[in-house]
């Protein structure tokens, strides 16, 4: 059965991702994958922290960490994707 939050959260960042200049990742298993783990961290946090990234506790460092996280789009031009692969290069 398809969860309708997932695909409302990939819906979201492959708009996120189009307006952006970038692309979300075309697996749709690595996404998914990704999304819960987002949702995890939300659950367990109180927000969707990139699974990616330690959390540390500490509100005001942690905030950087809420996906799509401050050092995504440096990461997208340097590497060709984000630390996580959620976003990747055109």
């Amino acid at each position: 059965m398809k969860d309708k939050k997932i695909d409302e959260i990939i819906k979201k960042y492959k708009k996120y991702a189009k307006d952006n200049g970038f692309q979300i990742n075309p697996n749709h298993e690595t996404i998914e994958r990704l999304v819960k783990g987002l949702l995890a961290n939300e659950k367990k946090y109180g927000a969707k922290y990139c699974p990616c990234r330690s959390i540390s506790g500490d509100l005001q460092e942690d905030k950087k960490k809420i996906c799509p996280c401050e050092w995504h789009k440096e990461e997208i031009k340097k590497d060709g994707h984000c630390y996580c692969n959620m976003f990747i290069k055109k």
